[in-house]
């Protein structure tokens, strides 16, 4: 059994050490070539390259890697995400261990599989197509991408990305900045006015350190997308917000605007709006097409 190793060096909590233990996992079962990537896009370049000769591909990176590698591999090649992110939400949610040998030690010998829906964004400035992007477990337009985009803006100590409370103390700084208040600035076409808007493809969204943030609880990777949009939030909200998303089964406010299991969503901006997608900063855009690909990719999961 042929199987490509593909490597993001600059995750952070990838080591020469790291690699290396998760290369004596997954040579224990067959042949290996391990590749690295270079920079912005090359993992997405080496897994159109690798899908051409082998059986599984397997990335050792953050949720930007992972993004990358699912906008590249081929249709019918079974892809291993082993966590080397700070918060790999990806693997996380698909039950690996957060270590990484750990993670490659369960996949390794493993033969099962999972075929995981996708979604996709087209995004669209002035009325035109500018960017179109696959992304695994969650997309946002609006305040989640802003920060995003505030985070890398920090830069990357030895190409790494700052953690969790960087981005606690950006979101303080940008409700700081608004006066604790969020005004309706998208249209949900066909659904309502809202602040911003957040579109899973699985539960949870995403982490706060060790705790699952449940932004859409009834999503999955084998279904369609689903839709959590706050409709305007001030200071009393916020804190609601938050715990609706720690402890949604007891705290559902009805000014989120809610839809699941959805094949297609659009959502225009009233201005030029930032947009992410698995955690990867996409620009601004004037408007956004969310469509759910059913059934798009083989993944390999633990016993």
């Amino acid at each position: 059994m042929a199987a490509t190793l593909i490597v993001n060096p600059w995750a952070s909590r990838v080591t020469p050490e790291v690699v290396a233990a998760v290369e004596r996992e997954l040579e224990s079962t067959g042949s290996l070539e391990t590749m690295l990537t270079q920079g912005v896009g090359h993992a997405t370049e080496l897994a159109a390259d690798a899908s051409l000769r082998s059986d599984r591909i397997y990335v050792l990176s953050g949720d930007g890697g992972f993004n990358e590698v699912v906008n590249g591999v081929g249709d019918d090649v079974a892809v291993g995400f082993i966590p080397g992110g700070g918060t790999s939400v990806l693997p996380r949610a698909l039950g690996l261990p957060r270590d990484p040998v750990e993670a490659a030690r369960a996949l390794a010998p493993s033969d099962a599989e999972r075929v995981l829906s996708l979604g996709r964004v087209v995004g669209y400035a002035d009325g035109a197509p500018a960017l179109e992007r696959r992304f695994t477990f969650a997309a946002g337009l609006g305040v989640d991408a802003a920060l995003v985009r505030a985070v890398d803006a920090r830069g990357r100590r030895g190409g790494r990305r700052p953690g969790d409370l960087a981005f606690v103390a950006e979101a303080v700084r940008l409700l700081a900045a608004r006066r604790g208040r969020l005004a309706p600035e998208l249209t949900v076409v066909g659904r309502g006015r809202a602040a911003f808007a957040l579109v899973a493809n699985t539960d949870p969204y995403t982490y706060a350190g060790r705790i699952p943030l449940h932004a859409a609880p009834r999503a999955s990777f084998e279904g369609g997308l689903d839709l959590a949009a706050p409709v305007a939030l001030g200071p009393a909200r916020i804190p609601l917000v938050l715990a609706a998303f720690v402890r949604p089964r007891r705290i559902h406010p009805r000014w989120i605007l809610r839809a699941h299991d959805l094949d297609e969503l659009r959502i225009e901006a009233d201005a030029p709006t930032p947009l992410q997608a698995d955690g990867e900063d996409l620009g601004d855009v004037t408007a956004a097409t969310f469509t759910a690909e059913r059934d798009a990719l083989r993944v390999l999961v633990a016993r």
